[in-house]
């Protein structure tokens, strides 16, 4: 074995410990039979997951209704999130994709925008936006609109304002690489354009829909700083985990992380599955 062949096999080993090693860590001490989720190793238990709370004084994750009820939360906001992102981000790529108008470019280059503003400074100013709109709203209407208040509906709002640029971006991706020529052999054997983009375009658009979906399922369930900014007494799954890090950690946060991990390894599998089906 030659030196720069060991150097690359040394540097790719140090690169994987360095990305997995914490992981691995909080994963173990998950099953750790102790208060504290951090060494030293006092033998295996699933109290974290299953238990009652008559062991350590706190019920597992599958037990507590404060885990629960997040990780509910978190579900009502991310399949909200996902479903808009898909359907709009396929407007908007075929807005960018087949429309031409004046100021196309500069548009498409703003719909970035979001993407490199703080999560926080997005949150406070969807925040502020909104507030005053439901002010203005709420004198005129004379009735309360707490979907413009903080809470999930907010934060729905605010996720999906830059989760979208993501999805949009996909699908335009995919679309960008469809031949037109179907289209109009589809047209010109008498096929409706509703029918042409139902049995034509849409299934070629699939594997991108689903990928973009997928993308936005996972930035949403795990996003904090914007939440953070728009949630009101109903908190998301990062929030409560926030929450409980300030109160005092136990193995439980080590659990709750164990199944985020295997959830978004799981939806990135699955992505990386539709993204090889494109190819």
């Amino acid at each position: 074995m030659n030196r720069p062949s060991l150097l690359w096999k040394l540097y790719i080993a140090a690169f994987y410990v360095f990305l997995f090693a914490p992981l691995l860590v909080v994963a173990i001490f998950a099953f750790n039979a102790s208060p504290f989720p951090s060494p030293p190793w006092r033998g295996f238990t699933l109290e974290w997951f299953t238990g009652t709370g008559a062991v350590f004084g706190k019920p597992g994750v599958l037990m507590d209704p404060i885990w629960l009820t997040s990780i509910g939360n978190s579900l009502k906001v991310a399949v909200p999130v996902a479903l808009l992102a898909v359907l709009i981000g396929t407007v908007n790529a075929w807005v960018l994709e087949r429309a031409e108008f004046r100021g196309k470019t500069l548009l498409a280059m703003m719909m970035l925008w979001p993407l490199v503003i703080p999560g926080v400074v997005l949150g406070i100013s969807i925040l502020a936006f909104f507030s005053r709109v439901a002010n203005g709203l709420e004198e005129w209407l004379q009735r309360d609109l707490d979907f413009l208040r903080p809470g999930l509906s907010l934060v729905v709002l605010g996720q999906l304002s830059f989760i979208l640029t993501i999805s949009t971006l996909i699908i335009a991706a995919r679309l960008r690489k469809f031949d037109r020529s179907l289209e109009e052999a589809a047209l010109d054997l008498g096929a409706s354009r509703a029918r042409v983009l139902r049995t034509v375009t849409l299934p070629f658009l699939k594997p991108a829909l689903i990928g973009a979906g997928l993308v936005a399922l996972l930035m949403s369930f795990e996003n904090f700083n914007t939440t953070l900014m728009l949630v009101g007494s109903d908190a998301p799954l990062p929030i409560t985990m926030y929450g409980q890090m300030r109160e005092g950690a136990t193995p439980a946060i080590n659990a709750v992380s164990l199944f985020l991990m295997l959830a978004v390894g799981g939806i990135a599998s699955l992505f990386a599955l539709t993204s090889k089906a494109e190819v």
